[in-house]
């Protein structure tokens, strides 16, 4: 391709923290245009965010089925950037207007609705990214390589966590994003597993290339009056006899963004954290702790590729999540190597959702597998 890919935008209007993280995402690297939107689903908060964004009123739409029809021929893909109930369907819609599609996590509500997707992108050859974001950063990519090159052995042990303190009270009524994450009818089955948990599985079988096999869960909600998971735990089996302990929390007062991951095998382990992500921990029993640092001495080419400034520079949240979308353009471009979370992961996602909300609703019988895809 020789030109800028066209991109579409469904949702990201005013009060979407996500919506603008993806706009600067896409053009950072000058890959992605984006031309054209249906922002809200109400038309007039549509219309203040394209002019906001210096689009023109004749490809701003009121309803998104709308923009596909308009925009046949003129857009390459859509990014679904809406609360977790619309995804399914307007990603089918996107795919069945030829479009390719880059959608947030989790991807759907259900895992039929996920297997369903998965069956439509394999039929039609579309490239649909989902956007993992945090498998973006390089010395993620670095850890992904270390594992791959036999640094650490075999792996034994896996300990991913995710903590927030945002939705430690009851903030629904007030905050855009805390209402509909907590409502089961737009969030799903789950919130606090669903939203971040979701990240934690999604890291831990990127770094390990391992599957989780089955799980025992934990989920509660601590505020009165949340009907969805605000705190949970869950013991992890994986699938070459690893076991892990995977821990998502919302309720977590005064984290921010604690994503971290140490993973343990017979020679190695490497340690991980979201909120340093510009360095990686190897330790050994018979050697001093390494710390790796991005675009540094011992950087591997797999995460080098992802690096755009000299170490000392930071790189951070915004920069992960553009080699996201940099390795979708190069995807739909036609270049074979991208590397980034596919309808595959999605589909990972919805199994492992699906199974802890069972795993912890049975007090009976508490290992349950996550389904075979």
């Amino acid at each position: 391709m020789k030109r800028k890919i066209q991109m579409g935008m469904i949702g990201g209007g005013p009060g979407s923290m996500i919506g603008a993280v993806h706009r600067i995402a896409a053009r950072l690297d000058g890959k992605i245009d984006l031309a054209c939107g249906c922002f809200s689903t109400d038309p007039a908060k549509s219309r203040l965010t394209a002019a906001e964004l210096s689009l023109p009123e004749d490809r701003c739409y009121e309803d998104y089925l709308q923009m596909l029809e308009a925009e046949k021929g003129r857009i390459d893909c859509v990014a679904i950037v809406t609360p977790n109930h619309q995804h399914f369907p307007m990603a089918m819609q996107a795919l069945n207007h030829g479009l390719h599609v880059i959608c947030d996590k989790p991807m759907t509500l259900t895992v039929d609705e996920a297997r369903q997707l998965r069956g439509r992108v394999r039929e039609t050859g579309l490239v649909f990214c989902l956007t993992h974001n945090y498998t973006g950063y390089p010395m993620v990519k670095q850890a992904r390589a270390m594992v791959r090159q036999g640094r650490l052995g075999e792996i034994r042990k896996v300990v991913v966590e995710y903590p927030q303190g945002w939705l430690a009270s009851a903030i629904e009524s007030s905050n855009k994003q805390a209402s509909w994450r907590t409502d089961p009818k737009r969030a799903g089955v789950s919130c606090c597993m669903g939203d971040i948990g979701s990240h934690a599985e999604n890291l831990a079988e990127y770094v390990t290339g391992l599957k989780i096999r089955e799980l025992c869960a934990d989920l509660h909600s601590f505020v009165p009056g949340r009907t969805l998971d605000d705190d949970g735990s869950v013991l992890l089996r994986f699938d070459n006899g690893a076991r892990g302990v995977l821990m998502a929390s919302q309720i977590s007062v005064g984290e921010e963004n604690a994503l971290r991951i140490r993973v343990y095998g017979t020679q190695g382990a490497l340690e991980w954290c979201q909120e340093n992500p510009e360095t990686l921990q190897y330790r050994r029993n018979d050697q001093p702790l390494t710390v790796y640092r991005r675009g540094w001495a011992g950087t591997l080419p797999e995460a080098e590729r992802f690096c755009r400034i000299p170490a000392g520079h930071p790189e951070g949240f915004l920069e992960a999540f553009a080699n996201i979308y940099s390795s979708f353009a190069d995807a739909a471009a036609g270049h074979a190597d991208a590397d980034f979370p596919s309808v595959d992961d999605g589909l990972r996602g919805m199994a492992f959702i699906e199974a802890v909300v069972k795993s912890a609703a049975d007090d009976q019988t508490k290992w349950l597998p996550v389904a075979e895809l």
